[in-house]
């Protein structure tokens, strides 16, 4: 089971709803195997690591890119945490 919600927006782009209820065990490094780009569509205390970098906070309206197959996790804050992922952004 995963620790979001997810809802499809089309073929490259989802929205998934990350809840404060979830056990921060359940977020795991990992990696993609398309481009990411993430953007915050609330404000939150959620923060995203990519490998080799410290933990980063996503601004509502600010977007990351995540490259193929670079490690990375979500760490947990409060409330709930919403992201817009476009995967292959390079086709946008």
């Amino acid at each position: 089971m995963n620790p979001y919600i997810e809802h499809e927006i089309d073929d490259n782009v989802v929205i998934r709803t990350f809840k404060d209820s979830t056990d921060s065990e359940d977020f795991k490094w990992h990696r993609d195997m398309e481009d990411r780009e993430i953007k915050s569509l609330n404000q939150n205390d959620w923060q995203i690591q990519l490998e080799n970098e410290l933990p980063k906070s996503v601004d509502s309206g600010e977007a990351i890119i995540i490259p193929k197959g670079t490690w990375h996790r979500v760490i947990k804050g409060t409330g709930i945490a919403i992201y817009k992922i476009k995967i292959g952004y390079e086709a946008y």
